[in-house]
């Protein structure tokens, strides 16, 4: 194995990955820079969540590397896969709060769950992070009574309670309005500047992802089509990603999975 890039916080290295007999990456290189934010995208079904998956050692690779500060997450065992984790930060798609715990509670929970600090630390610890997502007022309400946009701001805090290296964001704008959008994308561009994290994003929303990314990879076909910063991607001449970006019905990308043609799956009823 080669040494690890210092400058790189994630690599994956002739990575490949699938579900059954379905290939989802195949043999895909990438780096994830440190202090960076990092956008991971492409059509859906491309691998960009399975690759949070890989890092986070939920799954394991088929072949390859996925290298977390220079460790091989695949090769861990329990215990160094748990302490790789601590150094890692997840917000899920829709925040995935607990609903039967307060908006303080929710944040505490990394805290109480991984360390040994007392009350009184813990409770300031949450509420610095709830006033960095603008929400230190609304520490004792139930996800039932936030909003959606506002949930998602109380999940970030959580996945920042720990003060993580890296902070993974599986769709982080799905659903939200014009506002809360673009609020939850500027607090992800600012704490990662702020708290001097790696921010890797999974998003399709390409105006406020590139707005804030330093680097931009697209997924397709099981590898990688484009990789740079977001105005190189935006001006690549390859099909799949001139269709991605500008969001053209038609391209390499169709609309139907592909399958057995309509004759043969409906037989003599299409026959002349």
């Amino acid at each position: 194995m080669t040494d690890p890039d210092p400058t790189a916080l994630v690599e994956c290295r002739n990575l490949s990955f699938g579900y059954g007999e379905r290939t989802v990456l195949s043999d895909i290189s990438l780096t994830v820079p440190r202090g960076k934010v990092t956008a991971l995208m492409g059509a859906s079904g491309g691998g960009k969540t399975t690759i949070l998956r890989l890092i986070g050692g939920q799954v394991r690779a088929r072949r390859g590397e996925v290298l977390f500060d220079g460790q091989d997450v695949g090769r861990l065992d329990r215990a160094g896969l748990y302490a790789v984790r601590r150094r890692m930060g997840m917000l899920f798609q829709f925040g995935a709060l607990f609903t039967d715990l307060t908006v303080f509670d929710n944040v505490a929970f990394p805290l109480r769950e991984h360390t040994g600090l007392p009350e009184v630390l813990v409770r300031d610890i949450v509420l610095m992070k709830l006033n960095a997502v603008g929400l230190r007022g609304a520490r004792d309400l139930m996800p039932s009574q936030i909003s959606g946009g506002m949930a998602r701001r109380v999940a970030l805090a959580r996945a920042i309670a720990l003060d993580p290296d890296l902070i993974m964001y599986d769709e982080p704008f799905a659903g939200l309005d014009p506002i809360s959008l673009g609020t939850a994308a500027q607090l992800i561009r600012r704490l990662n500047d702020t708290l001097g994290i790696t921010s890797l994003v999974v998003s399709h929303d390409l105006e406020e992802v590139f707005a804030i990314a330093d680097q931009v990879i697209v997924l397709a076909n099981g590898g990688i089509a484009a990789q740079g910063t977001p105005d190189e991607v935006m001006k690549s001449t390859d099909p799949l990603v001139d269709q991605f970006v500008h969001a053209r019905p038609e391209g390499p990308v169709h609309f139907h999975y592909p399958g057995p043609s309509v004759a043969e799956d409906f037989g003599g009823g299409f026959r002349s």
